[in-house]
């Protein structure tokens, strides 16, 4: 039986209200609309034919018998899309080297699923008929795969790394680290409720387009499509209605997006694609796919003096716009909660013949914590300390932060030794060690695994539009969106408290840029520290022009720039037992302590944590994504990609929350939805080393398998 607890009490001062969350009652009833649902007069559907190689050459495409077939309204290759490019790459790392490409493939492919033509028909089922018309010659080639060889040619010419980063502050000991640890983050698929769709309409008389997208970000999609078609960005509109899910899966635009809108203006009528979950899998972004590896030293004293760390990620084919942010979190977040005098680390990124990497909820930060909470215990086994108090006393204290960092990073306030002494408690640490002792005495393979985490919540700005539109009456249009984390039951909480009215009295808008401001999006834990002070700001700005005798209806539009990065923190324990005979974990108990700044609704904060924790425990225990050495997908379906379910979750868990106000954004909030993916792993990883013994240089890798847990339980016996 699953037991959820919970202690969500914040002070007054960090808890604004506890409205109901207003967005469930119409997706409960059925009443969404996601694109899906959206059907336009005259529309057409598309479908792509796609590369059954990983790499290859193409010899031949030839889409005239295609082209006759019924309802057919076009056949679209490469030609046809000359001249129109991919969208842009966030160059967030100097001497980047992206790699060229084409929406469609022209003379080679270089992944399983790479579009090479496309269909558009009056129905899905012509659409269907037609694309086994279309006659596509290869000339199968050696793929490049992920983690090949560091100078290994991609795509017969050129080394396919991408870019690399390095940063030292102090120096390590001279003498041999105190412990070594390598961590494999397999690939992960987003895998949403709702795969990715788009409907693209053209209006010829007036020169513009509309474009509904299942994305994360419909300004920056807005701007994507201006760009590539050659459209003034004034005539594009793009609209995110309903989205089922996204997880950084939906933050950049696809290939498919913009052929879909290309294909709309180009036969002047409505073009809907929907991906099926194969598709998907196949070539939607994955997430995740980094080697790391880090050494730690401790002093005669048993603290933490310096640390290590190289990170290795593995792109695919092409670039999506945040492609390189995991591989500069990781970098930049190292060593994450820990004071130090020296550390170094680099990390590098390449290409390979598969699907494109991107953001993935975490985006690097759980790389840095994984590898850095392995470390310290590690550490705290070969010094014979225990794992709790060693990060008792390595830890920043909370008297010295916030805190600018020898990378530059200013780590923002909180509180991590009270974070591991409120974790311990809730947890009744000295009490399971006990338990755990006499339980092993009995044969029983049981552990304790404890996850300290930083994360970063977003950079930059974003902006809000409030309205009063009659006495008493306000409308909320954000630029940042919703995929389900409850936006607008937050963000009318916000412009309530600072309007001085309930927020049943308050609209919240979001996802249309034609009634929206520009923005950034939902991505990175960044929308209520940034996208909620932007409202705030705007919201108080209202109330003190409307005080003034403002007329009505009278509306306040503010751009809220972070003075700085909000960094959120938490902490994780958990006991698992590991069945002897079949190497199947169990997680029997999970205590998580978060702190997520200002407080804006509990419910909100709480059901952020448990999604979070979710997808933690499923990247910790079954899901990857898994290529054979063709670079042939192994895992294209649910059949082979596992995805957690409920019986995979805790059979115990407690939440709490120890919120300390951030000192970087007005509304003094920090991020949470990313926090589950980041903690939960890294002590799930140390709870099953400590299981089988913690036994030095024993390799347990993510996933957690039953299988890969039983061979290392046999290796040992």
């Amino acid at each position: 039986m699953l037991l959820v607890t919970a202690a969500f009490i914040p002070s007054p001062e960090h808890a604004i209200s506890r409205p109901s969350r207003r967005e469930d009652a119409a997706l409960l009833r059925g009443a969404g609309r996601y694109v899906g649902d959206i059907s336009l007069p005259g529309m057409l559907h598309a479908l792509f034919i796609r590369s059954p190689y990983a790499h290859a050459r193409v010899l031949k495409v030839a889409t005239h018998a295609a082209a006759a077939c019924d309802g057919v309204a076009a056949v679209l290759t490469a030609a046809d899309l000359a001249g129109v490019p991919r969208a842009e790459i966030n160059a967030l790392l100097p001497g980047m080297r992206a790699p060229e490409g084409d929406l469609l493939a022209v003379t080679h492919v270089r992944s399983i699923g790479e579009p090479v033509a496309l269909v558009v028909a009056q129905s899905i089922a012509q659409a269907e008929a037609a694309v086994g018309m279309v006659d596509i010659e290869y000339e199968e080639l050696a793929p490049v795969l992920p983690f090949a060889e560091p100078g290994t040619t991609w795509g017969g010419s050129g080394d396919p790394l991408v870019a690399e980063i390095a940063f030292a502050s102090g120096a390590l000991r001279d003498e041999a680290p105190t412990a070594t640890v390598s961590v494999e983050m397999p690939r992960v698929s987003p895998a949403p409720l709702e795969p990715r769709a788009c409907l693209a309409a053209w209006d010829a008389t007036a020169g513009t387009m509309t474009a509904w997208l299942s994305t994360q970000t419909p300004s920056r999609a807005r701007a994507d499509i201006a760009g590539c078609l050659g459209i003034p960005l004034a005539s594009v509109r793009v609209i995110a209605p309903d989205v089922g899910g996204a997880f950084g899966g939906k933050a950049s635009i696809f290939p498919e997006d913009l052929m879909v809108a290309f294909a709309a203006r180009l036969l002047a009528c409505p073009v809907r694609w929907q991906s099926t979950r194969s598709e998907d899998l196949q070539y939607a972004t994955h997430g995740r796919g980094s080697h790391s590896c880090g050494a730690i030293w401790l002093d005669t004293a048993g603290s933490i003096v310096a640390a290590q760390a190289s990170f290795e990620f593995s792109l695919g084919h092409w670039l999506p716009y945040s492609a390189l942010a995991p591989m500069r979190n990781a970098q930049r977040i190292f060593p994450g909660p820990y004071r130090m005098a020296g550390q170094q680390s680099r990390a590098t990124a390449r290409l390979s013949n598969t699907a494109a990497v991107n953001i993935y909820r975490g985006a690097g930060r759980p790389e840095a914590a994984v590898l850095m909470e392995r470390l310290v215990d590690a550490a705290a086994c070969a010094a014979g300390i225990e794992p709790l108090e060693l990060r008792l006393r390595s830890v920043w204290p909370a008297e010295e932060l916030p805190v600018s960092l020898p990378n530059g990073e200013t780590l923002d306030k909180s509180d991590l030794a009270g974070l591991l002494r409120q974790a311990s408690e809730a947890f009744d640490y000295n009490g399971r060690r006990q338990e755990q002792a006499q339980r092993q005495r009995a044969g029983e393979l049981v552990g304790i695994g404890i996850g300290l985490y930083v994360e970063p919540c977003g950079q930059g700005w974003e902006s809000a539009r409030v309205t009063c539109t009659a006495p008493g009456h306000y409308t909320v249009a954000t630029g940042t969106t919703a995929q389900g984390q409850g936006r607008e039951t937050a963000f009318s909480a916000i412009a309530a408290a600072a309007l001085g009215c309930d927020p049943s009295k308050v609209t919240v808008l979001h996802g249309d840029t034609a009634s929206c401001p520009p923005g950034i999006g939902a991505l990175a834990s960044r929308s209520t520290p940034i996208g909620g002070s932007a409202v705030l700001v705007a919201a108080t700005r209202l109330k003190n022009e409307l005080e003034a005798g403002a007329a009505l209806p009278h509306v306040v539009e503010e751009v809220h720039h972070a003075a700085s990065e909000t960094w959120a923190s938490g902490c994780v324990i958990c006991q698992v037992a590991v069945d002897r005979d079949t190497g199947t974990l169990t997680i029997e108990h999970l205590t998580w302590v978060d702190d997520a700044g200002q407080v804006i609704d509990p419910v909100l904060v709480r059901g952020q944590m448990l999604g979070g924790m979710a997808q933690g425990i499923g990247q910790a225990l079954l899901e990857r994504v898994v290529y054979d050495e063709n670079g042939q997908l192994l895992t294209g379906s649910f059949m082979d990609y596992a995805m957690p379910r409920a019986d995979d979750m805790p059979r115990a868990i407690h939440l709490e929350s120890r919120p300390t106000r951030s000192s970087a954004n007005p509304l003094g909030a920090k991020g949470v939805g990313e926090a589950g993916c980041i903690g939960v792993p890294a002590a799930l990883l140390n709870a099953a080393h400590d299981a089988l013994g913690n036994v030095p240089g024993r390799d347990l890798q993510f996933p957690l398998t039953p299988e890969r847990l039983w061979r290392a339980i046999q290796a040992q016996n």
